[in-house]
């Protein structure tokens, strides 16, 4: 079977899911460029040249301060995600990052940017709880894989943005690249649809039916929408209060995942390497290549690297993908401390000094084959309807947490040298690989009220057949 044949197999009559995934992912390229500004923008802050004087401790606060920005906007999060819905929760953190940046253009002093980071954080953390959730509800089980990867891609495209503008363009290009990101999205996606799921729960029939009908290619969706509708209502028998999540065993085990997985994540230092990719590669000291061509060609890999991955998903499911990229990253990230442990203990390695640019190529390689994508198509499936918002923002407020930790630890421990807190991470990784084994379920091809029947500990549904998706050749 050829490539095209296989690919026009999945993806038929996917066109209308895919518009709306894209539309409505579109703020993830703001917050992609948002996790990595600190990267190009802190050397520049600190520097004599910047408009705004501040320290080197003043700088590192931006990167903290998104995270507390994420962390004191889970209330509003699950707030909004049930009370107005998942689409117009996104078009509220679009408008809330459009805000945002218009402010740090016109920043001239930090309390200025430390507002605006703190307010991206909050519409980061909205954002990335409410797509999710929409895109699981619209897809094809097919194709939720792929749709659900995309969001993933766009913050690798806000970040590949922000890595090659930072550096070389004054301080508010950016800003206005930010800007229109967020205004399109406002433009475009408010004509999409809200999910199906949703209007159903709300018990909004006829739209919910149109909705369908319009995701799907075909105007039959009767049969699809009694499935919908047997779920929902199973699962609203089921009560939604927070001691839920630890009371029922099928929540439990949801939360558990995705609280290990979110911690996984952050511990296996993504956040640090991406807010502080140009200090590290400075303190490397390499002679090849400069730290600003380094952060495009990193920021380049994962891109591509999260793009083939996007497409793997649905083919060879979750687990493989994960455990492969635990344990390949873990070998960059000790890789990388060993380069530094010997730095730090005054060893001559100016002739090996292209071995942390290498790993960290390998380490954008390997890092988004997986557990830089895995997790979030994870979150949107693991879920019961009636605990989504709850689960999903509970979830999100680990990841949040972990983040913070995982900045903490490398910033503290950097006085030790940076190969103390690259150590930590590196066996992080082999751990998350030994979980991802024996804990976490493959939900590849199936539906999302299978997903839950499994998590029961009910008798698993072979789907796998009757789902079988063609492999790409």
């Amino acid at each position: 079977m050829t490539v095209k044949t296989s690919v026009t197999n999945i993806f038929q009559g996917t066109l209308p899911q895919l518009l709306a995934t894209i539309s409505g992912t579109l703020f993830a390229i703001s917050d992609g460029m948002t996790v990595g500004w600190t990267g190009p923008m802190i050397p520049y802050l600190i520097s004599e040249e910047s408009h705004i004087k501040t320290t080197r401790y003043e700088a590192e606060w931006l990167e903290s301060v998104l995270l507390a920005g994420a962390a004191c906007g889970l209330p509003a999060t699950m707030f909004f995600t049930e009370k107005i819905g998942r689409k117009k929760s996104l078009l509220l953190a679009s408008f809330s990052v459009l805000f945002a940046w218009i402010a740090i253009a016109l920043a001239t002093n930090m309390i200025y940017l430390f507002v605006a980071r703190f307010i991206c954080g909050m519409a980061g953390n909205m954002a990335f709880v409410a797509a999710p959730m929409y895109v699981a509800e619209i897809a094809d089980q097919k194709i939720r894989g792929f749709l659900a990867s995309i969001i993933y891609l766009m913050m690798l495209t806000g970040c590949l943005t922000v890595y090659s503008v930072g550096p070389f363009a004054p301080f508010y290009t950016s800003c206005i690249i930010g800007i229109c990101i967020a205004l399109t999205e406002l433009a475009v996606f408010s004509f999409m649809p809200e999910s199906p799921y949703y209007l159903l729960y709300k018990n909004k029939p006829d739209q919910a039916r149109k909705a369908l009908e319009y995701f799907r290619s075909t105007t039959n969706v009767d049969a699809e929408l009694k499935e919908i509708s047997d779920a929902i209502e199973r699962q609203k028998t089921e009560k939604g209060r927070f001691q839920d999540l630890v009371i029922i065993k099928s929540n439990r085990k949801a939360l558990f995942i995705m609280t290990a997985l979110n911690c996984g994540q952050n511990f296996c230092g993504v956040g640090v390497i991406m807010m502080n990719m140009h200090l590290i590669l400075r303190d490397a000291g390499s002679i090849y290549m400069d730290e600003a061509t380094t952060g495009i060609l990193f920021a380049v890999i994962m891109l591509l690297a999260a793009t083939v991955a996007s497409f793997q998903l649905d083919k060879y499911g979750r687990k493989l993908l994960l455990i492969s990229s635990s344990i390949l990253t873990g070998f960059c990230l000790v890789l990388i401390a060993v380069y530094f442990h010997l730095k730090h203990d005054g060893y001559d390695i100016i002739s090996v000094s292209w071995i942390p640019i290498v790993s960290v190529m390998l380490y954008a390689l390997t890092f988004k084959i997986g557990l830089g994508i895995v997790p979030i198509v994870i979150t949107a499936e693991v879920f019961p309807a009636k605990m989504k918002a709850i689960g999903m923002t509970i979830a999100d407020a680990m990841y949040v947490i972990w983040g913070i930790a995982a900045l903490q630890v490398y910033q503290l421990l950097y006085v030790y040298g940076i190969h103390v807190s690259f150590y930590i991470f590196g066996a992080c990784a082999f751990f998350l690989a030994f979980f991802t084994h024996y804990y976490i379920p493959e939900t590849k091809g199936k539906t999302l009220e299978q997903v839950q029947l499994m998590l029961k500990g009910e008798k698993e549904i072979n789907v796998e057949k009757e789902n079988e998706i063609p492999p790409i050749a």
